[in-house]
């Protein structure tokens, strides 16, 4: 059936749908393998041709209009669904990364606030000689040296200082085995 777009009235548009719907949302169900958004497109298909019935002019046959009406429509769904997809991966990617990162700044400032405590906390010989060696760098024998205290002494101090660490610390550290 061919039509001019003085023939398209409301009789011929319900002969039109009863006629072709079916079809119509079956060819999109090959593209969209959803049932509704074929529907959805077959009736805003439908929907337009109606709405611009006075202004539509259709040289080829009305099937081949509506067919082709419906795979450029449901195409451009499908791209349509792809940039929607891709763009929510990549907000969901960056919520992500932001949000770990934001977490790992929260444990790091709270691991780093518990050593700090923790070192704070620590007897006075065991703390000096603790943060000569970890934080300025000094070795046993130059620690016990800018004490004057002997070398095995620097030893028992560092040992006592991580024992006391690893027991404050237990809650932050990773097991090895």
């Amino acid at each position: 059936m061919s039509l001019e777009a003085a023939a398209i009235n409301d009789v011929v548009m319900e002969d039109l749908f009863k006629t072709h719907y079916l079809q119509l949302c079956n060819y999109a169900n090959v593209f969209l393998k959803d049932t509704d958004e074929s529907e959805d497109v077959v009736q805003g298909i439908f929907y337009q041709l109606w709405k611009k019935k006075e202004s539509t002019e259709i040289t080829t046959s009305i099937k081949s209009y509506l067919f082709t009406a419906v795979r450029n429509t449901c195409l451009k769904r499908i791209s349509h669904l792809k940039v929607r997809n891709e763009y929510k991966e990549t907000i969901i990617h960056l919520y992500n990364r932001d949000s770990n990162h934001t977490m790992e700044k929260v444990i790091g400032n709270e691991l780093e606030e518990q050593i700090k405590n923790a070192i704070e906390n620590l007897p006075e010989q065991c703390r000096l000689v603790f943060t000569l060696s970890r934080q300025s760098g000094y070795k046993y024998g130059e620690i016990a040296e800018h004490l004057n205290i002997s070398p095995k002494t620097v030893e028992n101090q560092m040992g006592k200082a991580l024992k006391v660490l690893r027991e404050k610390l237990k809650n932050y550290l990773i097991p090895m085995f």
